[in-house]
C-alpha cells in the first residue's frame, strides 16, 4: 500500500517528522515545509499512487476523502470564505512528488489565474 522509498509515504509511516493537521483511516495531511499562504496544508491518500494521471476508477473515493478533509480543515481554520485545493499533475506543472496529494491553500488573497 505504501512506497518504502516514497517521501510522502515515509512521512506517513512516522519516519520523516512532519507537522500533522489531520489524519485517518485513508488520509494524511500535514503542513507544507514551504508555505505559499497562511494555509498550505498538503492532505495525501495513505495508499500510493503517483498522481491523477495514474489514478484508477478505484481511486475515485480516496481522490474525494482527500478533498473531504480539505473543507473539514479549512473549516476548522476559519478560511471558508476563501481557499483553493489544487493537485499538480506531473512535473511541467510543478508536481516533485509522486505521490498524489491535494494542496489547500487560504487565509489571503488568491489571485487568478495562478502560476
Amino acid at each position: 500500500m505504501t512506497d518504502p522509498n516514497c517521501l510522502f509515504c515515509r512521512i506517513i509511516r512516522g519516519e520523516i517528522s512532519s507537522k500533522k493537521v489531520y489524519e485517518d483511516d485513508h488520509v494524511f495531511a500535514f503542513e507544507d515545509i514551504s508555505p505559499k499562504a497562511p494555509t498550505h496544508v498538503l492532505i495525501i491518500p495513505k495508499k500510493h499512487f503517483a498522481g491523477l494521471k495514474e489514478a484508477e476508477v478505484a481511486d475515485a473515493e480516496i481522490i474525494g476523502r482527500c478533498h473531504l478533509a480539505a473543507a473539514q480543515i479549512a473549516r476548522q481554520r476559519n478560511i471558508e470564505q476563501g481557499y483553493r485545493t489544487v493537485v499538480n499533475v506531473g512535473p511541467g506543472a510543478g508536481q516533485s512528488v509522486f505521490h498524489l496529494h491535494v494542496h489547500l491553500l487560504g487565509g489571503r488573497p488568491l489571485a487568478w489565474p495562478p502560476g
